[in-house]
């Protein structure tokens, strides 16, 4: 695996009214396009008891990840996710990655 260079951080609250697993499930739908680019190396989604969400993506450089942001708009299964984010309430930020450790192997040996 290729360590991440790249941190993509997006902070966003839905719109009033949608529902937080359907998001979920619109969020897993862009999973194809994303692991398609061959830049994205890990992915999370969260969101606090306020309702504030927090979209972790770590890229092989800043380069591809403005790249998949700005193709993500034209695929189809983007129309869904984006649909349901609240667009006035949204920060996006990107951040050089000073530490990655990956994740371990916790299976029993």
């Amino acid at each position: 695996m290729t360590a991440p260079t790249v941190a993509e951080i997006v902070t966003f609250r839905l719109k009033e009214g949608r529902d937080p697993s359907e998001f979920a499930r619109a969020a897993e739908a862009m999973t194809p396009f994303l692991r398609s680019t061959g830049a994205m190396v890990s992915r999370t989604l969260s969101a606090d008891p306020d309702g504030l969400w927090t979209e972790f993506i770590t890229w092989t450089s800043e380069e591809a990840a403005k790249s998949a942001a700005e193709a993500m708009f034209a695929r189809p299964e983007a129309g869904p996710f984006m649909e349901m984010i609240d667009q006035s309430d949204m920060s996006m930020r990107h951040a050089a990655i000073s530490l990655y450790l990956p994740p371990e192997d916790h299976a029993p040996h």
